[in-house]
């Protein structure tokens, strides 16, 4: 899968854009607040994560990796010694090692996570001990085609570019995909509220609800598989 180097730019507050999809990859207002705020406490973690042995969060567009090291860095406030975290994504268009070092940049706070991670960077479509507690997969290739090969979820992380940008990444049979590959009572959030959004996932099989969305955004939606 080549590396989309030549589709991406930096604005001055060295926020990456995606020409092909001319979409930012995540919120102006504050990338890592809103993975919080949407994927997060959106899915009721770490909430679940006490007693859960094991547990696997699914994501739909790894990007620069910010989810995961959001992620990751509040799974280890939370963790007991005996839990496992397998943190699963898919990537069409992998951004190129720099790139994401440049946008990563901003939140120093995670750095001690972000190093560990772009060490690994072009190894990553092997699943991989990123620590003794934690495993992380990213699948280069496109969703439909990628998600057959992921475990069962306890938690989706929908963070494709914006739906009218990149309608396949939330058409009805990537989210009938996502409804098969989703544990019982397992959960989806996401920053776009989109009605054909919402609708393709009730036809998957989830309840669907808004919420408040982050930042300039007014909703979002969040929900459990019926």
């Amino acid at each position: 899968m080549t590396q989309d180097h030549d589709h991406i730019s930096f604005d001055g507050n060295d926020l990456p854009f995606s020409h092909r999809f001319e979409d930012h990859y995540y919120s102006r207002n504050d990338g890592r607040a809103e993975c919080d705020h949407v994927f997060i406490q959106g899915n009721g973690i770490p909430e679940r994560w006490v007693k859960a042995e094991h547990f696997v969060v699914g994501e739909l567009g790894f990007g620069t990796g910010l989810n995961f090291l959001e992620t990751w860095n509040q799974w280890c406030v939370h963790r007991d010694e005996d839990e496992h975290l397998t943190f699963v994504s898919v990537e069409g268009f992998p951004m190129g090692k720099e790139a994401a070092a440049k946008a990563l940049a901003r939140w120093t706070g995670l750095s001690k996570f972000s190093e560990p991670l772009l060490s690994h960077w072009n190894n990553l479509s092997r699943a991989m001990e990123i620590d003794a507690q934690t495993t992380l997969h990213v699948h280069h290739g496109e969703a439909s085609e990628m998600l057959p090969n992921f475990p069962q979820v306890d938690a989706w992380y929908l963070d494709g570019f914006a739906p009218a940008k990149n309608p396949d990444m939330w058409s009805p049979e990537l989210m009938k995909l996502v409804g098969e590959k989703t544990k019982p009572k397992g959960t989806f959030a996401s920053y776009t509220a989109a009605g054909w959004v919402r609708r393709n996932l009730q036809e998957a099989g989830f309840e669907v609800e808004k919420r408040a969305g982050f930042g300039s955004k007014r909703d979002m939606i969040a929900g459990q598989k019926l």
